[in-house]
C-alpha cells in the first residue's frame, strides 16, 4: 500500500548538476561540500554517497556523530567537523580520520594532551574570529597560537579559515573587512612557516558575491540544495531545488459558504467549495505561518490554504476541483504539478530557506530519485 502522509523527494540528479555548475564557477578550488543537519534536511548519508566520487569534494558536518555516521556508511572523503574541540572525542576523530576545528588557544591544550597520551596527532584546521563573534580564535591571539604550533604541537594544520557573516547582502563592505583581516592572519602564517594545505571562507553567499575570496578551496551548503542563501545575491550559477516536499490528500468535503475552516476559524469559505484535507502538519516541518497567504500546487494549479495549519494536517481550498484521495500537492520544489521555490515561501513569512529546509523530518518519508 502507498505510503499516506508527508514525502520528501530528493532528485540526487539535481543535486549533482549543482555540484557540477558550482565546480565551473569556482575553477579548481575543493569544495566542502556541507552536509550537517541532515544535509540540509535532504539526508546526509544520501547526499554524500552521491557526489562522493566527484573530483575534490570534501565534506563537513556540525558534530563528531555526524561525521561517524557518514563513516559508518563507507564515506572516505575528507571530513571536517565544525564545533569546539571536546577532549573526550579526539580519540574518536583520530581513529576515524576526521578532521578537528581548532577554534581556541585552549584547543592547543587538548590537542597536546592527547599527543603526550597517545603519540598520535589529529588533523584539524585552524578558525579564526574576523567578525562572525561565534566560534573563532580570535586575530590578536594569531602570533600565540602560531608559537604554540611550531613549540607545540607535532603536526601543522591543513587548513586555515573563517567564516563571513553578511557575504550573502548588497552591502559587502563588512564581509570585505573581514576578507581583509582574514588575509592577514593567513600571511602571518607564512611568516611562521606554518605548513597549511587549504584556505577558505568562501560560503554561499561569498561564491556569489565574493570571489576575491575563494583561495583554494570553498564551502558549499545551501547553493549545492538548490536554493540561495538570500534574496541579495546575484545569481549566475544554473542550480535546481534537490528537495520536493508534499502531502497526501486524505479527505475531501463539500463545504457552503460561510463555512470556518480550522483552528480560530480564522479562514471562513467565500461561496461552496471542495475543502481536502493533506496529511502532513507543521510536525512535519510544514512552515505554519505561510497559511496566510500560502498555497499549494495540484496538477499545474495553485489552491490556497484554507485556515491554520495544525499539527499533523492542513486544509486545502479546492474549489470546484475534486482531487483523488491519495493524490499529492506540491508544497515546495519542482514537480508535474508545479513549481513553488523554498525562497518565495520563506520571503513572504520573514524566514529563510535554511530555517526551512532543516525543518523538514518528523514522519516524513524520504525517496531518493535519480531521474
Amino acid at each position: 500500500m502507498a505510503t499516506i502522509g508527508p514525502k520528501a523527494y530528493i532528485h540526487l540528479d539535481r543535486c549533482i548538476s549543482n555540484l557540477e555548475n558550482i565546480q565551473k564557477k569556482v575553477g579548481g578550488c575543493a569544495l566542502l561540500c556541507v552536509v550537517k543537519a541532515n544535509a540540509y534536511g535532504h539526508g546526509s548519508i544520501a547526499i554524500a554517497k552521491s557526489i562522493s566520487d566527484h573530483e575534490n569534494v570534501h565534506f563537513a558536518v556540525f558534530s563528531i556523530g555526524e561525521a561517524v555516521e557518514l563513516r559508518e556508511a563507507n564515506i572516505e572523503n575528507d571530513i571536517i567537523v565544525f564545533s569546539r574541540i571536546q577532549s573526550d572525542y579526539i580519540d574518536v576523530a583520530y581513529k576515524n580520520n576526521i578532521i578537528l576545528n581548532l577554534s581556541s588557544l585552549d584547543d592547543i591544550q587538548n590537542i597536546k594532551s592527547y599527543i603526550l597520551k597517545t603519540g598520535r596527532c589529529p588533523r584539524y584546521h585552524i578558525k579564526f574570529e574576523t567578525g562572525m563573534t561565534r566560534l573563532g580564535v580570535d586575530i590578536k591571539d594569531a602570533n600565540l597560537l602560531y608559537e604554540k604550533i611550531t613549540k607545540e604541537l607535532t603536526i601543522h594544520p591543513e587548513g586555515i579559515y573563517t567564516h563571513f557573516a553578511t557575504a550573502d547582502e548588497g552591502d559587502l563592505s563588512y564581509a570585505k573587512k573581514q576578507l581583509s583581516k582574514f588575509k592577514d592572519v593567513v600571511d602571518l602564517a607564512d611568516n611562521y612557516k606554518i605548513k597549511y594545505k587549504y584556505v577558505h571562507c568562501s560560503n554561499s553567499g561569498a561564491i556569489l558575491n565574493l570571489e576575491e575570496a575563494y583561495f583554494n578551496m570553498i564551502r558549499v551548503g545551501m547553493l549545492l540544495y538548490g536554493a540561495l542563501p538570500s534574496d541579495e545575491v546575484q545569481n549566475d550559477i544554473n542550480i535546481k531545488p534537490v528537495m520536493s516536499f508534499c502531502g497526501s490528500i486524505v479527505n475531501l468535503r463539500r463545504v457552503a459558504k460561510g463555512t470556518p475552516v480550522s483552528y480560530g476559524s480564522v479562514y471562513t469559505t467565500s461561496k461552496d467549495t471542495n475543502i481536502g484535507v493533506v496529511q502532513t502538519g507543521f510536525a512535519d516541518g510544514f512552515p505554519r505561518p505561510w497559511y496566510d497567504k500560502g498555497y499549494v500546487h495540484y496538477l499545474g494549479n495553485e489552491y490556497k490554504i484554507a485556515g491554520r495549519v495544525c499539527m499533523d494536517q492542513l486544509m486545502v481550498d479546492f474549489g470546484e476541483t475534486i482531487p483523488e484521495i491519495g493524490d499529492e500537492v506540491l508544497f515546495f520544489g519542482k514537480n508535474n504539478s508545479g513549481n513553488i521555490s523554498v525562497e518565495t515561501i520563506s520571503n513572504n513569512i520573514n524566514s529563510t530557506p535554511y530555517v526551512l529546509l532543516t525543518a523538514i523530518g518528523g514522519r516524513t518519508k524520504y525517496i531518493y530519485l535519480d531521474d
